[in-house]
């Protein structure tokens, strides 16, 4: 399809991604208009970042807006971050942020003033068919498995996607950066953003206890004994390593093997419970507490709009490769997702993706 010609809304981050999106997307004849979205952000990098995204703006020779979301994005996308771990789990903001945000409320706005797409600078691949009431678009992973960004865009739908561009999913990192170095622009050699988009340089443990006090608890071995304790389960994830805690390990057991001080294997968080405010871990990587063989799913959204139960290539966590599962409906309209081999670090809270056999998302649900 020839969609030149067609206003196009870019969410301009200030990042070299959303920059080589606004970019090409020029070059191909489409009149596009930058948007930084000003949201909540803690360590103040907001304000370089909307420089960095005007300068490219002004570079392209496209016109470049601000517009103010922080209040919603608190309310939507931090508060439900805060309630998560308040409540026991493990939540995910950037699905939340791209439901909410950038999918939500720019999306709206920008179709509201006469826009026809919004585009943004995310890995992943769309593919749009048909026209009229036939008309429909799928989500594929980006040609870059180390940066494609489809786990944390499961709940679009064919409204919203009828409107979505994302124009470098065919390329991969280093292309992307090549690009936007012939082409001059100001954001070729910014470095990638780490973690959680608002929170910046601020650890999310630190911000978190601003809202939710710390409180002692024990830290428990699968085995049930207490080795040491901690400042507050709500705090911990499922897979955590490096724990923060004062440990105190049982005087039984030995001292030495052979001869050498005896080295315990790392722990790992395994459970949480915030009602009891206990933390189990498990000694070493390979501990059976670690690994899950199912999952029941809820708040399911299907990208086609249409149920899907059977075969499918799952994945539980960011950028973990993808295995084969069993997606099944429940009585009490859940979904109950089976692995053919037990998988490690499975988290409430956050998401659950699927795709089809040659690599259609089919969509995602949230893990209880």
């Amino acid at each position: 399809m020839d969609f030149s010609g067609k206003t196009v809304f870019v969410g301009m981050s200030g990042g070299v991604d959303s920059s080589v999106a606004a970019l090409l997307l020029k070059r191909h004849g489409y009149r596009a208009v930058g948007i930084f979205m000003r949201s909540y952000n803690v360590d103040g990098c907001a304000e370089r970042d909307a420089e960095d995204a005007r300068r490219t703006a002004e570079h392209i020779g496209i016109p470049f807006y601000v517009w103010d979301f922080e209040k919603e994005y608190k309310q939507r996308v931090v508060q439900y971050m805060i309630d998560g771990y308040r409540d026991g789990i493990t939540p995910n903001p950037d699905v939340m942020c791209n439901r909410e945000i950038k999918f939500g409320l720019f999306l709206e706005k920008a179709l509201a003033m006469g826009a026809d797409f919004v585009a943004t600078g995310h890995y992943v691949k769309i593919k749009k068919t048909g026209t009229g009431t036939k008309a429909r678009s799928a989500l594929f992973a980006a040609n870059d498995p180390n940066k494609d960004q489809s786990y944390f865009l499961w709940t679009l739908t064919q409204k919203q996607l009828a409107h979505c561009l994302f124009p470098i999913g065919g390329y991969e990192k280093p292309v992307v950066r090549e690009i936007a170095r012939k082409a001059g622009l100001p954001t070729a050699e910014k470095k990638d953003s780490q973690g959680i988009c608002f929170l910046g340089q601020v650890s999310i443990e630190d911000f978190l206890k601003e809202y939710i006090p710390e409180r002692r608890g024990a830290v428990i071995t699968t085995g049930g004994v207490k080795v040491g304790e901690h400042r507050g389960a709500q705090f911990y994830t499922i897979g955590q390593r490096h724990i923060d805690a004062d440990f105190t390990f049982p005087k039984t057991g030995p001292k030495s093997v052979g001869g050498m001080p005896f080295a315990r294997k790392p722990f790992y968080v395994a459970a949480k419970d915030a009602v009891t405010n206990t933390v189990t871990v498990a000694e070493g990587a390979d501990d059976p507490a670690l690994y899950r063989g199912a999952v029941r799913l809820v708040q399911m959204n299907f990208i086609s709009g249409t149920e899907y139960e059977g075969a499918v290539m799952a994945r539980v966590r960011y950028r973990q490769p993808l295995f084969k599962a069993v997606l099944a409906k429940s009585d009490d309209g859940s979904f109950a997702l089976s692995f053919a081999a037990p998988q490690k670090f499975v988290a409430e809270g956050q998401s659950a993706v699927f795709y089809s056999p040659d690599g259609e998302m089919l969509g995602g649900g949230v893990i209880v």
